[in-house]
């Protein structure tokens, strides 16, 4: 019995399990009926998630269809992401914060100009870790659809604008989600150190797969 507390609840052996660095992207295919755990490790660190199903990669997350089915924006326990074919793709099982988004996006070079000044064009963001892992299996800009933030708090305002606050993770806090198919699972770990959402210093975080 392991006393690893980030490792405690996890169904199954361990069969994968990888410090991803502060800024870092991340490539991993998970089977079905695969459990994946992302640990926040020092806390307020967003992690970009993007889904692609193994078998058929043109079959992708779909934010759209995700929130559609459930009639909400935000992402919880018990949430199923879904496909652009309506599919169940993976399941989110446990969450040790309230809830995750998927809307607001990834950041990018053009955004980060956009937003923050000329002078931050050169920072690397989202879309360039996104861009770098999908290339190992012949994806490019095309394929990268709206994705997920897990642990980012980007609330809905009274006038329907969106903001970018505070994070609501901590230290050693996690999500874990299980594959309902075969899915190859991108990640960015997000570099971000413009706004609040990793509390202007990006992080390392864990991912552990179980079986």
């Amino acid at each position: 019995m392991s006393d690893d507390p980030h490792l405690t609840g996890l169904p199954g052996m361990i069969v994968h399990d990888v410090i991803v660095p502060a800024r870092a992207p991340w490539l991993h295919h998970v089977a079905a009926g695969q459990t994946l755990r992302i640990v926040d490790l020092e806390g307020n660190q967003a992690v970009d998630f993007l889904l692609y199903a193994t078998q058929d990669d043109a079959e992708r997350y779909s934010a759209q269809d995700t929130v559609a089915a459930q009639g909400n924006l935000f992402l919880r326990e018990g949430t199923v992401l879904r496909s652009n074919e309506g599919r169940p793709m993976m399941t989110i099982t446990a969450t040790s914060v309230d809830y995750h988004d998927t809307i607001g996006g990834a950041c990018s070079c053009e955004s980060n100009t956009l937003r923050y000044g000329h002078h931050t064009k050169a920072e690397h963001a989202c879309v360039e870790n996104f861009l770098e892992a999908n290339l190992q299996e012949g994806r490019g800009k095309r394929d990268i659809v709206s994705n997920i933030n897990f642990f980012m708090n980007v609330p809905v305002e009274q006038d329907g604008a969106l903001g970018i606050v505070d994070g609501i993770s901590a230290p050693g806090l996690s999500v874990d989600l299980r594959a309902e198919m075969d899915v190859t699972v991108v990640v960015s770990n997000c570099p971000q150190i413009n706004n609040p959402c990793n509390g202007f210093n990006p992080t390392p975080v864990r991912m552990i797969v179980s079986a």
